[in-house]
Formats: C-alpha cells, sequence, structure tokens
C-alpha cells in the first residue's frame, strides 16, 4: 500500500526538516539574517530569511515562535517585533513605511548540541576558541565529547530609501552582541568598518570577529577584539558582508547535561559600490 503526501502534511515536513537545522548548528555553525535585499525602496515589502549554513550559503529557518526570545526590527519610530505565522518561510515580510535604517534582530532560545572529540576540536579551531581547546588539553579532555548549549543573537542592517541614517549603532541587549561603530552605508569600498563586541552589555576582549562577502567566502579578514572589546576590518570591496564572533563559557558543575555554553553574534549588511 502507498503512502500519499498531501499539501496539509507538507509544512510538518518543512519543519521537520528545519528543526534538524536547528538543533545541529555545528555541522554548518552560522546563522544569519539575509533579507532579500538589503537597499529596499521606502515602501516596499521586504522578505527575510533566517538561514544556517557556511560561507553564506545555507538553508532557511521557518518562523518558529518557540526557537526564539526576541524577533524584532528596529527603526525610528522605535522597536517592534517581527511578525509572522508558523512555519511561514521566508520567516516575516517587512513594510518598510518610511525610509531610513532598520535594524533586524534575531536572539534563539537555547539549544544543546552533543558533538565527537574531533569535530569539536574542528570547530574549536576555527571560531578562534583556542583557550577552551587549550582548557580541554590540560584537563586531559581533549578526547572526550563537547556537550554544549547553544544560542544565536543575529542582527541585520537594511536601508530603505534615502532616510535618516541614525540607529546603525542600537544596542538590542542580546547576550553577546556585535555593534557597528560606524553607518556601513556611508561606507565606500576600501574603507574600514569599526565595531564593538559586547557580551552580556560589556565589551568583552580577545574574541575572534570573522568578516566575509557571500561573493568570496573564502576572502576573510579577521582579528580579535581589543581590551575595550573593539575592533576594526576593512571592507574591501563592495557587496553583502557577514561578521560573526563567537564566545564560549564553561558551564557550572551543578548542570550534567553540558560542559560548555556558546554564543553566537553575527551581522549582516551591504557595502555599496561607488557611484
Amino acid at each position: 500500500m502507498h503512502s500519499r503526501l498531501t499539501t496539509r502534511s507538507l509544512p510538518a515536513i518543512a519543519l521537520a526538516g528545519a528543526a534538524l537545522c536547528h538543533a545541529v548548528p555545528a555541522l554548518a555553525h552560522d546563522f544569519w539574517i539575509e533579507p532579500a535585499v538589503f537597499t529596499p525602496a521606502a515602501g516596499a515589502s521586504l522578505p527575510v530569511t533566517l538561514r544556517v549554513g557556511e560561507d553564506f550559503n545555507g538553508t532557511s529557518q521557518p518562523f518558529v515562535p518557540d526557537w526564539f526570545v526576541d524577533f524584532s526590527v528596529t527603526s525610528a519610530a522605535g522597536r517592534e517585533r517581527v511578525r509572522g505565522f508558523v512555519g511561514d518561510d521566508p520567516a516575516t515580510t517587512l513594510a518598510l513605511q518610511a525610509p531610513g535604517l532598520r535594524l533586524i534582530g534575531y536572539h534563539s532560545t537555547r539549544s544543546f548540541v552533543d558533538l565527537d572529540a574531533e569535530r569539536f576540536d574542528k570547530y574549536l579551531q576555527a571560531e578562534g576558541l583556542e583557550s577552551v581547546r587549550e582548557l580541554r588539553r590540560q584537563r586531559g579532555q581533549d578526547k572526550a565529547s563537547g556537550r554544549e548549549y547553544y544560542s544565536r543573537c543575529a542582527k541585520s542592517l537594511v536601508s530603505a530609501g534615502d532616510g535618516p541614517a541614525a540607529g546603525f549603532d542600537r544596542v538590542l541587549g542580546y547576550p553577546l552582541e556585535l555593534i557597528p561603530q560606524a553607518n556601513p552605508y556611508a561606507l565606500a569600498p576600501g574603507k574600514a568598518l569599526p565595531l564593538v563586541l559586547h557580551y552580556r552589555g560589556k565589551p568583552i576582549p580577545d574574541v575572534l570577529v570573522i568578516a566575509f562577502t557571500a561573493d568570496q567566502p573564502a576572502r576573510r579578514f579577521q582579528a580579535r577584539t581589543g581590551a575595550d572589546g573593539r575592533v576594526t576590518l576593512p571592507l574591501d570591496r563592495a557587496g553583502r558582508w557577514l561578521v560573526k564572533a563567537v564566545h564560549m563559557i564553561e558551564v557550572p558543575d551543578t548542570d550534567p547535561a553540558a560542559d560548555w555554553e556558546s554564543f553566537w553574534a553575527s551581522l549582516t549588511f551591504e557595502v555599496r559600490g561607488r557611484a
């Protein structure tokens, strides 16, 4: 007897596939917000996709309220929650009624993953988490699996029309947050973007920050934050940029489920070509 898929069953299947991506980030670990365009016209409707993957290439995640603590958009008019229905993909569509900058933010709920030792070590190395690698080696844990809580702190900056340029440095209060100190849309290719990285509302030093574009993801710039949490990265070319950082802490011994907890910050925007 053959089973038959119905149109009603398709959303459930899509959600199940997305849940797998949500649950196992370290197989394709970057998470970012990807608007359909970064410089829409004022008054336009803007589809916004949530993506998980690598090298600015990944699968989309639908709108699922249980998966996030905050999903919001901030403009000169204030901050409001993003609206959507369960299963929407793109996750939301914004109505850009006035010109100006929009800061889209997404703070996920905490999830859990257990990775084998080799995979966990490669991930620590790729994200610049050398202090964690060294601590595991010192404790003789480098052959043990990595049991980890993780959460996402993603932001995207969109410029609608020719409106006010204020708001690029708004702080959303996420556990780990990349905050640009200049408006990327006012920078020409070849200029540098200063940023500050906050952890729990305070600047955090010695965290690796990585930046790359969608069309040349292998050509990356990276630097560690200074004592003041600041870092400056060159924006040497036009295109869609993704900036990311990961911070990891130990989980107290009173929690038997995990040994570590990581926080993943990302910021997307576009650098426009010279006129």
